[in-house]
């Protein structure tokens, strides 16, 4: 009974000091200068369809619930928009090279289309971000024209990996 009261203490104030130790916020207050809509025009219902969507894991600026600042949560949400930023940023879209873009592009059709995104764990609690057959319709026709754009400003070569 001893052991368990002890380790019953020490387990609440781990908890307790973890609540000290916030991972950083993904916020920035600088201009996005190499957002993918200083390119490719995005349609107002587009862009509400990425802001409600996708943009919290996939931007530099994520709206965080309450529940972001009570650890454990906070450091896994850290790190699920981390790793969300690392596949995509929509924010940062215009760094990477024309390859690149055209890859991503193409793999919002693939990801919409299997229903991979928004990830259901997000969904749980961000109902309002599940893709409707309407709007992953506009999602996806937006996606394809950008690639027809890209299609139409580069030599086919360049809008793929070389092959090894």
């Amino acid at each position: 009974m001893k052991i368990l009261r002890i380790t019953g203490f020490t387990l609440l104030a781990c908890l307790v000091v973890a609540q000290f130790v916030q991972p950083d916020l993904n916020r920035s207050s600088a201009e996005p200068t190499a957002a993918i809509e200083n390119r490719f025009p995005i349609p107002d219902d587009v862009l509400r369809i990425l802001d409600r969507s996708c943009y919290d894991c996939h931007s530099d600026n994520t709206i965080y619930p309450w529940y972001a600042h009570i650890q454990p949560v906070g450091w896994w949400l850290a790190d699920h928009v981390d790793e969300g930023k690392g596949h995509l940023n929509f924010d940062q879209f215009l760094t990477y090279s024309t390859v690149r873009q055209y890859h991503k592009l193409e793999e919002i059709r693939e990801m919409v289309e299997l229903d991979e995104m928004p990830l259901p764990s997000y969904l749980i609690l961000h109902s309002d971000a599940v893709l409707t057959a309407e709007s992953s319709g506009r999602l996806l026709a937006w996606s394809d024209a950008m690639r027809d754009s890209m299609a139409s400003w580069y030599p086919p070569d360049s809008l793929r990996r070389p092959q090894r």
